[in-house]
């Protein structure tokens, strides 16, 4: 014999009736075949409606039952030829007649009880065997339709009823030793008391219905027909990447389905597993795919077979100085809970005896906290134990598999993924067998989790970064180009998948959930809203995906002022905006401090030197134990062109407008030619080298006459430029008599920092930098007869787009 259970979705429609009816005609038989049927998906809920309505006396209880008779009368007309039509609707309309003259009387008395309760969901299934036999028969095929109820026999708990096994065990076989039919179709979920009382076996009792008659008859298998193509390592509904399982052990699928793995009903497992039948879960819709077979453990890839969850989590926690060292505090708590019908899911007790903590579902928290308080009332009085501790928004993820006690450092690797992700862990409890390690966290972080958990888990080849960008413009624009021309590589030999999940301009913002056309970003970021710095960090918050980026390609104040908020919520930062870190030392201390709290890169790289490795060449030395004696640099590409064109006599005030027209200098010049970003850039690297600097600190010798400084606009600055001509020619010419060459040049040095035009002789690393390239020297106790040379372009799009791809890459490596 096998038996097969069809659930909600599969009787759902007509076609589907029509697909369940084709797979259980065309399946290889070994004897006898039971197939179990769930009510058409949503009638159960609908019905618990209907009842409940009707036992608050509201009225609206009619139209969902006239929805429900629509519905089933619909199918049969779809179902089966007019000629044959007229019975079968007849008897639908009896049944459900029953039904409604059941609603009106819990109407008129105004109460619904869990028994009337369980007699009205028990329709639903009712219905939908029964259409499911009729379209059998149909079909030609020798089959019968058998109530459950005269089956399995149940103790009076209505709603969740205990079943009376050996009974159930008896009735079963001994209805099928005497039947001749070659199907049999049966209710699932429902069943009845010794005195012919219907009960529900639970949500989901469906399965359960199914195992206990294939254990009963010790079954060859028990297929669980569904929507979806076995267990997933993950529900797919929150984790996108899930893959299915093909095996598994009964004691795996027991863990992950009461940890919340809906694909099938935690008790179902506990029967057939006595009797080792294996169980099949198949798809109804894609019946050639393989499923996921449930048997005795076998060899598994991965050392963890699944990942599941149960939210609406409360964590009640009893404590008090008074417990230590005392015994029976642990059975009155549990024996509280259990006068209540608290179903406790999870226990954790500290080690010193002084607390104990339980999970159960949110809905029994209240109940909960009043039986245990009033357990412990004298206590409480006494000051022993304090009163219970309820907190509640919780959800509880659980790692699940027969190989992970082979494996050392699972642990690590589950806590150290969901920390670097900022996702805080409020309790934690392992079976001794190592099978479960379930972890209590906030139900807002439930999605991200998953997905970090199953990242590190299975996704050994790929994983994911998901980037937040503000700034599109010449640096943003080409950042966003290379990640598009780069992705095939990044998958192929680096394993990321980087996603650009919202850009933003000064005036525009879009988000996206499955990650921005790179090919139409621009056509993208047209279609979205208005920006809103603070709506921007928020939605960036409220999506809350793992391994997130916040990438900022502004020179915005403003923005900046938001980083602290994203390390906050462990977001990682990647700017080239070196306000931030060139503000005050408090405020660019705080931003490291925040990274290194929650476990968030705060990378700059690109603040200085644009794409060259000056600040992890810096931080490297440090790391490892070196001492910055001197820095010396020329920082400014703008600068560095300027002074390399200005020779042989040329005109300054030319080699600046050449330079603003080509792009190297700010739309005002003076930005560049005063000094000031290249403070901004030693600043940065004295802090970086462990120097408490201000911007104030730094010494800036300008070369530029105080009245070109104090300018009204650009062109009174050119003017200035004309009028100083012979300023700017004695600069030169000095530099000239003595063979060197003007460089625009930062040093930092014995905790001192100054900025200021130089003349360099033809043996200094700085004579020869030709363009817009920049110079780093770094002279440290092991770099000390010779200094440590970074050299290269130091500004333009291209690189500094580049610097700000590597930094987002180090994120994740």
């Amino acid at each position: 014999m096998q038996v097969l259970k069809f659930g909600g979705t599969s009787v759902g429609s007509i076609r589907a009736i029509e697909q369940t009816c084709g797979i259980v005609a065309n399946y290889k038989r070994k004897g006898a075949l039971v197939v179990v049927v769930s009510a058409m998906s949503g009638t159960t809920d609908k019905l618990i409606q209907a009842g409940q309505l009707a036992g608050l006396q509201q009225e609206q209880y009619k139209q969902i039952l006239q929805e429900i008779e629509a519905r089933h009368l619909e199918t049969i007309r779809g179902l089966f030829p007019i000629t044959a039509q007229s019975g079968l609707l007849s008897q639908v309309k009896k049944q459900l007649n029953q039904l409604e003259s059941l609603c009106d009387g819990i109407f008129q008395v105004g109460e619904l009880s869990a028994r009337s309760l369980d007699k009205i969901v028990s329709f639903g299934e009712l219905l939908s065997s029964w259409m499911v036999a009729e379209k059998l028969k149909h079909m030609g095929l020798h089959a019968a339709w058998k109530d459950s109820r005269e089956l399995i026999v149940t103790d009076a708990q209505f709603g969740h009823a205990l079943v009376d096994f050996e009974t159930t065990d008896h009735q079963i076989t001994a209805y099928f030793q005497h039947q001749q039919a070659e199907y049999f179709v049966l209710p699932g979920f429902i069943a009845a008391t010794a005195s012919k009382e219907t009960t529900t076996l639970g949500r989901g009792g469906s399965d359960y219905t199914a195992a206990i008659v294939a254990a009963a008859m010790d079954a060859n298998a028990l297929e669980i027909w569904t929507d979806v193509s076995g267990m997933m390592t993950a529900d797919p509904r929150l984790v996108p990447q899930a893959i299915a399982i093909p095996h598994i052990s009964y004691e795996e699928a027991m863990e992950l389905s009461h940890f919340g793995a809906k694909v099938i009903y935690p008790p179902t497992i506990q029967p057939v597993m006595n009797r080792r039948i294996p169980i099949w879960i198949k798809n109804t819709f894609a019946p050639d795919d393989y499923g996921t077979l449930i048997q005795d453990n076998g060899e598994k890839p991965f050392p963890v077979t699944g990942i599941s969850g149960i939210q609406k989590i409360a964590l009640l926690t009893l404590e008090g100085s008074g417990m230590v060292g005392i015994p029976g505090f642990s059975r009155r708590l549990f024996d509280a809970l259990l006068k209540e019908k608290v179903n406790v899911i999870l226990i954790t007790q500290s080690s010193s005896e002084h607390s104990i903590t339980v999970g159960i579902h949110e809905d029994d928290m209240l109940k909960a906290k009043i039986a245990v308080d009033s357990e412990f009332a004298q206590e409480i009085n006494d000051r022993r134990i304090v009163p219970l501790i309820v907190e509640k928004d919780l959800a509880i993820v659980a790692v699940v598999g027969d190989n992970m006690k082979n494996h050392h450092g699972l642990s690590g690797k589950l806590f150290g993924a969901l920390g670097r992700n900022a996702i805080n862990v409020r309790a934690i409890a392992q079976g001794s067998t190592e099978k479960n390690i379930s972890a209590v966290i906030g139900k807002q972080d439930v999605r991200k989790a998953l997905n970090v958990i199953h990242e590190v888990f299975f996704e050994t080849e790929t994983r994911q970064i998901n980037v937040f960008i503000a700034g599109t413009g010449n640096v943003g624009g080409k950042l966003l180009e290379q990640l598009q021309a780069q992705q095939a590589y990044l998958r192929e030999e680096l394993g990321l998948q980087v996603r650009v999940m919202a850009l933003a301009n000064s005036r525009r913002m879009r988000f996206s959930e499955t990650g921005i056309d790179l090919g139409n970003w621009r056509g993208e970021l047209e279609s979205g809203h208005e920006m809103d710095l603070a709506q921007f960090a928020s939605q960036v918050q409220r999506m809350n995906l793992r391994n997130s980026v916040f990438v900022d390609n502004t020179a915005s104040e403003t923005v900046s002022g938001m980083y602290a908020t994203f390390l906050q919520h462990g977001i990682s930062v990647v700017t080239c905006n070196k306000i931030a870190c060139s503000s005050a030392y408090g405020n660019y201390k705080q931003l490291k401090d925040l990274a290194r709290k929650f476990n968030a890169s705060f990378l700059f790289e690109t603040n200085v030197g644009a794409g060259l490795p000056v600040i992890n060449t810096l931080n490297d030395l440090i790391r490892s134990g070196d001492k910055v004696q001197t820095i010396e640099a020329v920082l400014s590409g703008s600068l560095n062109f300027v002074f390399n064109h200005f020779v042989n006599g040329a005109n300054f005030r030319q080699v600046v407008q050449a330079a603003q027209d080509e792009g190297y200098t700010e739309p005002d010049p003076r930005i560049d030619l005063s000094g000031k970003d290249v403070m901004r850039k030693i600043l940065i690297l004295a802090r970086e080298s462990g120097a408490v600097l201000e911007m104030e600190d730094i010494a800036n010798h300008s070369f530029l006459p105080v009245e070109s400084l104090a300018a009204a606009d650009v062109p009174a600055f050119y003017e200035t430029l004309d009028a100083r001509a012979d300023h700017f020619q004695a600069l030169l010419k000095a530099a000239a008599d003595k063979g060197e060459r003007l460089k625009f040049v930062a040093r930092y040095h014995n905790g001192q920092a100054s900025v200021g035009l130089q003349s360099v002789g033809a043996t200094h690393p700085f004579y020869h930098l030709e363009g817009k390239d920049n110079i780093v020297l770094f002279t440290t106790n092991r770099y000390a007869e010779q200094p440590l040379i970074v050299k290269g372009a130091g500004a333009g799009a291209d690189v500094t787009a580049s610097g700000i791809f590597a930094d987002i890459i180090r994120t994740v490596r």
